[in-house]
């Protein structure tokens, strides 16, 4: 295969790619800015007018300002406290794998990975109501304990590829085990954490069955929760609800946009290391 023909294959695939991606967005955007009527005639055509109303109205019917805040909070909360206390466990279990005991508790937290969410639901369920953990807070604590398997599969493989030297010098030091780890280890994780961040914030934002299960009043419904009001018994208001979904996206963009370059390098990182 010559040089030519293996360009054009690549150029062929990133076209088609970038097609499958823009197209649905394309028809997103298309929706929101449309009328009903619009809509009958022709899903796939360009709006003949731009119908900004529809982002209004969607504002007002999702409450979305709440939602939004709702949603800040939770996904702010859980990324913070995923970062500190995932990191200090997977620290403790990759510097004492040659003991069984951490060895073993590493493989039980793996083994997380591999449960469906929907075997343990019903449990979470009846526990957190139980509990009375069944609004924010319960939802941020779940959110940090059910990230806990892959966050620290993925960071005992990193702080792995940290020399102990360094930490033995700061022992040398008069440093304490915390002292070190706040001191020498957490900022040597800075690549992977903003790695593990974005990836948790994306999936604490776009989150909605666990919310759906556990949150038991409107007020503190997150942004996925609210588009249900979109959908009736009968009938749903396309128009709106791309509005709506469009709304609810363009945070996580932003924030994807501003933070892709930390996320390319904690990734580059971590395979060169």
């Amino acid at each position: 295969m010559t040089k030519h023909s293996t360009n054009w294959i690549v150029t062929s695939l990133i076209a088609l790619g970038s097609l499958l991606i823009l197209f649905p967005l394309y028809m997103a955007v298309a929706i929101a800015l449309k009328n009903p009527e619009e809509m009958a005639k022709s899903v796939f055509s360009l709006p003949t007018g731009l119908h900004f109303e529809n982002f209004k109205n969607a504002i007002e019917a999702t409450n979305f300002f709440s939602a939004l805040g709702n949603s800040f909070v939770i996904t702010v909360c859980s990324v913070g406290f995923i970062l500190l206390t995932n990191s200090l466990v997977s620290y403790a279990i990759a510097r004492n794998m040659n003991k069984k005991f951490f060895k073993g508790l590493y493989f039980y937290f793996i083994s997380a990975m591999f449960i469906p969410f929907q075997i343990i639901m019903l449990p979470i369920v009846k526990l957190t109501t139980d509990l009375h953990m069944n609004n924010m807070p319960g939802l941020i604590i779940l959110y940090i304990v059910y990230g806990l398997a892959f966050n620290i599969f993925v960071y005992v493989g990193y702080i792995r590829t940290i020399p102990v030297e360094l930490e033995e010098a700061a022992t040398v030091d008069g440093a304490s085990t915390y002292g070190t780890f706040w001191r020498i280890i957490f900022p040597l994780l800075a690549p992977i954490n903003a790695t593990i961040a974005i990836l948790s914030c994306l999936s604490t934002w776009n989150d909605f069955m666990l919310p759906l299960i556990i949150l038991g009043k409107p007020e503190s419904y997150t942004l996925p929760l609210v588009q249900y009001v979109f959908q009736g018994q009968f009938s749903t208001d396309f128009n709106l609800a791309f509005a709506s979904y469009l709304l609810a996206l363009a945070p996580m963009v932003i924030v994807y946009l501003i933070a892709q370059k930390w996320i390319i390098n904690g990734i580059t990182q971590g395979a060169v290391k």
